[in-house]
């Protein structure tokens, strides 16, 4: 019994060993050739670069104005995240604990966002984003994650998470007198904070990665994002220039790697607690 089950821990860490390995190959080859020249790049696989041409990280901000579009990237990813959380706290304290007319019908919409891709709303949104004026403009990318599907998932995880909360803090609070704005923000935005969080972190990681909505909105070389931008290294004749690419590409997941490695224990928690899982 004892040998048959030291065999299965074997069988285990090795089909674990080849699923981090097919997992992790992909960014190791990135890495490795983003330190290539082109030619290098597609010849004989190799785990370590072959001439080390850290020059490809300084030519990617000489070829366009790359630290501008890693600015305007953090710019719309913080913008975007904290408007986000405070549409979501919002409206998930409103849906939990508030009693109005119509709001079943207004959570089943808001559930039908939640299954509505961009692709259905971003026409609407950039009409509207015209008629204000807004349009290759970095505003329309900060609105869209308070307002479309991924507002909509933080909505609902913290309205579930709301609905757990025990309604004799609420009672108690209303004794001593807190109007449901105070009771808000004293009593459901301090027990949130676990959720709110994961939440912070979800949008984050979404808005980082945007590519159809500044494809859409953007049109300036100097408002692009980073995904504009990593799509934007092209030489004279339209052909991609690999090395530049990966290179470019290294810079731009090192903070969505950094921000979801501290906190990805977080991200499982708000799951189990918002009743996700």
């Amino acid at each position: 019994m004892k040998n048959k089950r030291i065999l299965h821990q074997i069988i285990y860490y090795l089909l674990v060993c080849l699923l981090v390995i097919v997992f992790v190959y992909p960014f190791w080859w990135m890495v490795t050739n983003s330190l290539n020249n082109v030619n290098e790049i597609f010849g004989k696989p190799s785990l370590l670069p072959k001439s080390w041409q850290w020059s490809n990280y300084v030519e990617i901000f000489k070829v366009q104005p790359f630290a501008r579009h890693y600015l305007n990237t953090i710019i719309v990813a913080l913008c975007g995240t904290v408007g986000n959380l405070i549409v979501a706290s919002l409206s998930g304290y409103a849906f939990a604990r508030l009693r109005f007319p119509g709001r079943s019908a207004l959570f089943i919409l808001l559930l039908t966002a939640l299954m509505m891709p961009i692709e259905v709303t971003i026409v609407p949104m950039y009409f509207m984003m015209r008629g204000i004026g807004a349009n290759d403009s970095l505003l329309p990318l900060i609105f869209i994650p308070m307002f479309c599907s991924q507002g909509a998932f933080s909505a609902f995880m913290l309205r579930q998470y709301y609905v757990t909360v025990p309604k004799e803090l609420e009672e108690a609070a209303r004794i001593d007198g807190l109007a449901p704005v105070g009771i808000y923000f004293k009593i459901m935005l301090p027990v949130a904070v676990p959720v709110l969080s994961s939440a912070a972190i979800l949008a984050f990681l979404s808005v980082w990665n945007m590519y159809l909505e500044p494809l859409v909105f953007i049109s300036s070389l100097e408002k692009f994002t980073l995904p504009l931008s990593l799509a934007n290294f092209n030489d004279s004749y339209g052909l991609p220039q690999w090395h530049l690419q990966l290179a470019a590409t290294t810079l731009s997941v090192i903070p969505v790697m950094i921000v979801y490695l501290i906190f990805q224990e977080k991200i499982s928690d708000a799951m189990v607690n918002s009743g996700m899982k």
